[in-house]
């Protein structure tokens, strides 16, 4: 097994037309912005993006990024071996490690990276299920009810992060408002625009799904 990767979130916040040097990343990296707006340059000029709330980019060099009128938050998926080196810096900004796990991957499998968003209307169910690969979540609004097959239950609330490990069976109910959370996963490239999903439990299988997918990264990766 390749166990000597970690997938960790760092949340970068700016205040309006703050900048922060990130470095480059011995890799990959997606990038998310959870609030606000971000303008991303990668180091030599070319490719500059405008990055609007609720978009992502994957790419692991190293970049300027300046937040908007408003500022920026951003939330950065990083898959890397050890500490990853250096952290980002800048004036009027601050970078916090929010998680960091321990990946264990099949080196005979071949991988992508996903980066999504899973919203549910008040009240809606996930029923028992599993993933075919290991991602990391965080909150983004709402609140979410957690519960593993072994018997784990937490609640998460917004800015609040949870790891799951893929085939744990997994169960959540949202809270009675709007909820929200977007994810990194490490998963095989044979998922690459499909579902990664398998519900449990038979009598789960033809219940509403009541929760919406928006994907943003799908980016094969040579760990």
């Amino acid at each position: 097994m390749i166990d000597d990767y970690d997938l960790r979130l760092v949340e970068d916040e700016l205040a309006p037309g703050a900048r922060i040097a990130v470095p480059a990343l011995a890799g990959f990296r997606v990038t998310y912005v959870a609030e606000g707006r971000a303008e991303v340059a990668p180091a030599g000029g070319a490719g500059r993006e405008e990055l609007e709330e609720n978009t992502a980019r994957f790419g692991a060099e190293a970049c300027a990024v300046k937040a908007g009128a408003g500022g920026a938050t951003l939330w950065r998926w990083e898959m890397v071996r050890g500490d990853g080196g250096r952290r980002a810096e800048g004036e009027e900004a601050s970078c916090l490690l929010k998680a960091s796990h321990d990946l264990e991957l099949d080196p005979g499998q071949e991988w992508m990276m996903r980066c999504d968003r899973v919203d549910f209307p008040p009240g809606g169910i996930a029923y028992t299920h599993v993933h075919s690969g290991p991602g990391l979540r965080c909150l983004l609004r709402g609140e979410l009810t957690v519960r593993v097959e072994d018997g784990q239950e937490w609640m998460v609330r917004p800015g609040e992060t949870w790891f799951e490990r893929g085939p744990d069976p997994i169960y959540a109910r949202a809270s009675d408002e709007p909820t929200s959370f977007v994810r990194a996963m490490v998963v095989p490239r044979a998922y690459k625009g499909r579902t990664t999903i398998t519900y449990v439990k038979a009598e789960d299988a033809d219940k509403p799904k009541p929760q919406q997918y928006t994907r943003f990264v799908d980016e094969f990766i040579d760990p």
